[in-house]
């Protein structure tokens, strides 16, 4: 079934007699801070720009204010008489493409005691390198295997999502850049309690179960095969799950990837995006847990959703980054080995934004 918008902005009338175009206007300040969700919950910027119009409210806050909540919920009352036609809105100017996010999903619980090194002591649980293609219409999601054994700047070799302990955000987003040779510009994270958050805001988010299994973390979730309705700690436990699979981790990616596409697809149905509450809900959540570098402003956030515009799901493409197996480390840990042929190929694909091409030759799961 798609899920997408309806292209021509078309639907039911708002209870005024008025198109629903209008009626949709009336939470524009909420979808215009909800472009930040897709890039934390899902990997990527979904199309927002159907709902860019004349009417749309400026953004001034990383996070709806009270005001503004009140505002757009107050405008859902039709008025006796049509509001005056407001001033034309000049689209944002557009960002500089390509461009690369890391999206970061740690394992860091509220209460959880520092590192010895006073750092919050966590390890990347996800990893995903974002490659936004100059031509604006495609979209890239590089999953790293966790227990992938790279160098870590200054530190010398160790599982990539040790970086996160040994230095925090800053020296993982080094370790990426100088695993791929490439310039990462913009990371997002957030933790456990974000994850469970917003799918529960979402009213849970439908997944396929091939084959049913049970989670050895917490709670012990138990997954059966078919439509499963997730959220809360059981999205948690079933994106974190690796040790109920012969394959692992490469399972475990596998979910994340298709819980990805099922968190999108929810965001992008038109229940969602004309309910206002579970609108707020979401947003309300992800500001909360979320955390994004300085440089990603309320502004560059909206540049970035318009600049996008024309992707489609079916442009928007996820695949693990190729490794070479598994083993050990000299000091006994089990690891995955880098696949250095592909790490090579993929940095150099991300420098010359021919990321679909190397997708279309190599055929990455």
């Amino acid at each position: 079934m798609d899920s997408r918008p309806d292209p021509d902005n078309t639907g039911s009338a708002a209870p005024s007699g008025r198109p629903a175009k209008r009626k949709r206007t009336a939470f524009k300040v909420l979808l215009a801070v909800l472009i930040v969700i897709p890039l934390v919950a899902t990997g990527f910027v979904f199309n927002l720009a159907r709902f860019w119009d004349t009417e749309t409210a400026t953004l001034e806050t990383e996070s709806p204010s009270p005001t503004a909540t009140a505002t757009a919920t107050a405008t859902l009352t039709p008025a006796a008489k049509p509001p005056p036609a407001a001033k034309p809105l000049k689209p944002p100017p557009p960002p500089a493409l390509p461009m690369n996010i890391l999206v970061l999903g740690s394992d860091h619980r509220r209460g959880d005691p520092p590192a010895p090194n006073g750092l919050p002591d966590q390890r990347a649980d996800a990893i995903m390198l974002i490659h936004l293609a100059r031509d604006g219409r495609h979209v890239y999601g590089i999953s790293l295997m966790r227990d992938t054994w790279v160098p870590i700047p200054g530190f010398g070799e160790a599982k990539i999502n040790s970086a996160l302990t040994l230095g925090g955000v800053p020296l993982v987003v080094r370790t990426v850049e100088s695993l791929f040779g490439q310039k990462i510009q913009h990371v997002i994270s957030m933790d456990f309690e974000g994850f469970r958050g917003i799918t529960e805001a979402l009213g849970g988010v439908d997944v396929n179960v091939r084959e049913a299994f049970t989670s050895t973390h917490d709670t012990r979730q138990h997954f059966p095969a078919g439509v499963n309705k997730l959220k809360g700690q059981k999205a948690l436990e079933f994106v974190r799950e690796r040790y109920a699979f012969g394959d692992g981790d490469f399972k475990r990616i596998e979910n994340q990837q298709t819980m990805v596409r099922a968190t999108l697809a929810k965001l992008l149905n038109a229940k969602t995006l004309s309910n206002p509450v579970t609108l707020y809900k979401v947003v309300n959540t992800a500001s909360r847990y979320m955390k994004v570098d300085k440089g990603l402003t309320a502004a560059k956030l909206a540049s970035l959703a318009y600049s996008l515009r024309n992707v489609r799901m079916q442009d928007a493409v996820f695949f693990t980054l190729p490794t070479a197996g598994f083993g050990f480390s000299t000091d006994g840990q089990s690891i995955v080995l880098p696949d250095h042929g592909a790490i090579s190929a993929v940095g150099a694909a991300l420098g010359r934004d021919t990321v679909g091409a190397y997708v279309a030759q190599n055929r990455p799961r």
